[in-house]
């Protein structure tokens, strides 16, 4: 297990031994959330780095990650603990085969619970508090959101049958939403907020270059060049970073050493996940932005 780090500048050195270049305000907020105990609400379009923060605290502190993948329609037994009902069954007819009855408390025990993410991450865990990811909560609905409270607040959750579960030490907990719809203030106001925006070049440049560092300088920036230029059109949904390391990646397989419209083309959907994109893009339009990336690299 490795301590939590001491001040800003070493957090952003943590995060960027793990090949995660975080800019200096989420360096801060991280280094806050980790210093202050509070959970840590990263809002963001897809592909920017939200989730991966999770898992980088997780490798780089040596702790557990658990992660809690939201949904509409999840609920309390999904994410914090079920009843085993067929293992319940055979204790039940177990008994009333040696003519006897099992007593509630032995049927409602943790014998017969099984642990979901939220209970998992209140148990004491070997390397320390693990991290908790609750990916994209805007997937869920109010009611769960409500459910929640408890969980940030108090770091306990609630089981009917058996009771509150505090958790002996609070885990380090990361909240993410791509914002399909807004979440409601309640539980934000449990949490520190950042916005993960687009990175600039630069730091794009860093993120392709730490990510993928078997690519040569003038194809990284022609390829961040040309996504960042992408994020400028009228898309219906603009590549991430997650994006621009998968389309690097994809070049370097294919022995690419220069952009063209025609790889461009051939390779679009690793960038681009709609058709209605992919279309825009093809075909002269490929040539004329990659012609504007080139001009806007050159040279003054």
């Amino acid at each position: 297990m490795t301590a939590v780090p001491a001040t800003i500048d070493a957090t952003e050195a943590m995060l960027s031994s793990q090949s995660y270049v975080a800019s200096r305000a989420l360096a801060t907020v991280v280094f806050l959330s980790l210093k202050l105990g509070r959970p840590l609400f990263l809002e963001g379009e897809a592909g920017v780095g939200k989730t991966e923060i999770a898992k980088t605290l997780a490798r780089a502190l040596g702790r557990r990650l658990i992660r809690l993948q939201c949904y509409e329609g999840l609920d309390q037994a999904s994410a914090v603990a079920e009843w085993n009902f067929a293992a319940q069954m055979v204790a039940i007819r177990a008994a009333e085969a040696t003519g006897t009855s099992p007593a509630r408390a032995d049927l409602f025990s943790q014998d017969f619970l099984i642990e979901r993410p939220l209970l998992a991450a209140m148990r004491p865990q070997p390397g320390g508090a693990p991290v908790l990811l609750i990916d994209e909560i805007d997937r869920t609905d109010a009611p769960f959101e409500a459910f929640l409270l408890e969980a940030l607040s108090e770091a306990q959750v609630t089981i009917p049958e058996i009771g509150t579960i505090r958790a002996p030490e609070p885990p380090i907990v990361i909240l993410t939403s791509n914002r399909t719809r807004e979440v409601h203030d309640a539980l934000k106001r449990r949490c520190l907020y950042h916005w993960v925006d687009y990175p600039a070049f630069d730091r794009e440049m860093q993120i392709l270059q730490a990510r993928a560092p078997e690519a040569q300088d003038a194809l990284s920036r022609e390829i961040v060049g040309f996504v960042q230029r992408l994020r400028r059109e009228d898309l219906f949904k603009k590549p991430g970073v997650a994006e621009t390391i998968d389309w690097a990646k994809c070049l370097l397989a294919l022995d690419v050493i220069a952009l063209s419209p025609e790889v461009i083309a051939d390779t679009l959907g690793a960038i681009l996940k709609y058709q209605d994109d992919i279309q825009k893009i093809q075909g002269s339009e490929a040539k004329r932005l990659l012609d504007q990336v080139r001009k806007e690299l050159a040279p003054a």
